[in-house]
């Protein structure tokens, strides 16, 4: 039996003389329908060219396939050579056959149509569906992926939605067509563990019901372990590695893969959590944060709004110097809105906010999860350092230079990067950038909201370490909000988690990690996906997301604390 893809000696080049700049070099493998082939490796090392060459979608972003061919094999049993499709052909291809998701939703989402138009769109277009039944299908792909109020949803815009929530409308999407392979390509990197797990899950169960293929790339290796057959794994554009996902995982031939497996930060439940934090002293707090409260109105009227989205509902906790508080939860669940309440990038409805600090007039700096969209790109590192500095009323003198200088050594960037451009750095030095720019100011606290998720594993590692130094050098203290389960419990000394835009468990990440208390932290460990877990299947899970717009005048239930012994509490639970 034929595969339902085959690649054989595939070439991919880019520019004017694409043959001599070829960025796939050479890849070969078979896909048969109801397989999975995860396509794991580093930036840069030609995975998504490789994904977007088997749609010919490189096309359009200046590639060229030079070498090799790509054969389909189609529902009616003809096989179609893609690398020599018209154009013609290949819009039928696209959707009906090979579904695609991408990993960033902002830039393949329209943003002058709502999301129920853009999902109808693709039903009406490979499900021939019109009318009510395309908006009923529509709210049934928004309902199976999880997003809260689906209904009223349908009438959103891409902008109104959490980055999780776009990203999930883009897997509905693609899902919707029903096509004979998908291509994902990193698609969980913006999302919480638990919706991570839902859409593993949905995905195996698609699976198993059409016998839909799927190639899956990412840099997640635990991710994969659960639901790949195969893995290839690629460096410099080359398959150095490529068998079962067992043998790859467990007997790993090639020391680059041995490297990958090697930085995959592993979730040990708490037992790897940090034990130096400075609780207990007696310092006082930098941060006090007290019955922090922030909400949206619904309506198209902004005088007589029809209710209220409660984001950030009474959130009270402290942050102590030298101390890393990791806020975790999943989309939609406050994180990010309660940091740019504190930095008062988002206006508070109520709440006080206590900064003690003894050392700058700035004292809480934030570091977000795209550093090139941090960065003006117009601007060189000279400047983009020195810009917070003389915003601040500072003078662009030796002494300012000189500062520069000390923190691009300790973020581990040449001196000479001073004259560099942000598109001439990878993205890990990017981030590493925006921590120096951060550190401009000498702050007490920094926010970083998943400023490592979209790093590479082993750039991701030594980003975190270079945290941990900076913190114990400078003093620093840290919230860091991360939807990664093994991330937070490397670097945080406590742990706050979020649900429905509240707190509802808080203490000592070893505690926290280890003897989980509420109901949603126990789902949101059981969600973490690692290489030792590979053999844990998910299952759909049918409880509802609450939603988090209430009428007009509502006030939620004060809040009811247990001790769980020592420095660990949970939130009572109440049915609102």
């Amino acid at each position: 039996m034929s595969p339902l893809l085959a690649v054989r000696d595939l070439h991919v080049g880019f520019g004017r003389a694409p043959k001599a700049n070829e960025v796939v070099r050479g890849v070969s493998f078979d896909l048969s329908a109801g397989q999975t082939l995860a396509i794991v490796g580093e930036s840069g090392s030609g995975k998504s060219v490789t994904a977007l060459s088997i749609n010919r979608l490189v096309d359009f972003g200046g590639g060229r396939i030079t070498g090799g061919s790509i054969t389909l094999q189609r529902a009616d049993g003809s096989a179609l050579d893609i690398t020599g499709a018209t154009e013609k052909t290949l819009r039928q291809v696209r959707g009906r056959d090979i579904g695609m998701i991408f990993q960033e939703p902002m830039t393949s989402l329209n943003p002058v149509h709502t999301i129920g138009a853009q999902i109808e769109e693709a039903l009406r277009l490979n499900r021939d569906l019109t009318g009510q039944a395309a908006r009923s299908g529509a709210l049934d792909m928004l309902d199976r992926v999880r997003i809260p109020d689906a209904k009223s949803r349908l009438g959103y815009y891409p902008h109104q939605l959490s980055g999780g929530m776009r990203q999930r409308v883009m897997i509905a999407m693609a899902l919707a067509s029903s096509p004979r392979l998908l291509i994902a390509d990193e698609p969980t990197t913006a999302l919480d563990v638990t919706v991570q797990a839902q859409i593993m899950a949905l995905l195996a169960e698609l699976r198993e019901e059409t016998g839909m293929a799927m190639i899956f790339i990412t840099h997640d290796i635990g991710l994969v372990a659960g639901i790949a057959d195969r893995i290839m794994v690629m460096q410099g554009g080359l398959a150095v590695e490529q068998d079962e996902t067992d043998a790859v995982l467990d007997r790993p031939q090639h020391d680059y893969t041995r490297h990958l497996l090697s930085a995959v930060p592993h979730f040990t439940a708490g037992k790897a959590a940090r034990s130096d934090g400075p609780r207990g002293t007696e310092t006082k707090p930098v941060v006090v944060v007290d019955d922090l409260v922030v909400r949206f109105p619904v309506g198209r009227n902004p005088f007589r709004p029809a209710g209220a989205v409660h984001a950030v509902d009474g959130v009270d906790f402290d942050l102590m110097p030298g101390e890393t508080l990791g806020i975790v939860g999943e989309s939609g669940s406050g994180k990010s809105t309660t940091a740019r309440a504190i930095l008062e990038l988002t206006e508070r409805k109520r709440g006080r906010l206590t900064v003690s600090s003894s050392r700058s007039r700035r004292p809480i700096q934030m570091v977000f999860q795209d550093p090139f969209a941090s960065l003006n790109p117009r601007l060189n590192v000279e400047a983009l350092l020195a810009e917070p500095a003389i915003a601040n009323g500072q003078r662009k003198d030796a002494a300012l230079l000189e500062r520069m200088t000390f923190l691009l050594d300790r973020v581990g960037l040449p001196a000479d990067a001073l004259t560099r451009y942000p598109h001439q750095f990878s993205g890990g030095q990017r981030q590493r950038l925006c921590i120096a720019r951060a550190l401009m100011l000498n702050p007490d606290v920094v926010v970083l909201d998943e400023a490592v998720s979209a790093l590479d594993v082993s750039v991701q590692a030594k980003v975190l370490d270079l945290l941990i130094d900076l913190q114990r050098e400078f003093g620093l203290a840290y919230l860091f909000i991360s939807h990664d389960m093994a991330v937070v419990e490397r670097i945080a000394h406590r742990i706050a988690v979020m649900f429905a835009g509240q707190i509802v468990e808080i203490g000592n990440a070893q505690a926290v990690l280890s003897d989980p208390q509420h109901s949603y932290t126990k789902r949101l460990i059981a969600a973490v996906p690692a290489i030792e877990r590979r053999n844990q299947h998910f299952s759909l899970d049918a409880t509802q997301v609450p939603s988090l717009v209430r009428p007009p005048g509502y006030e939620p239930p004060e809040a009811v604390w247990r001790q769980a012994g020592g420095d660990h509490q949970v939130r009572l639970e109440t049915v609102t």
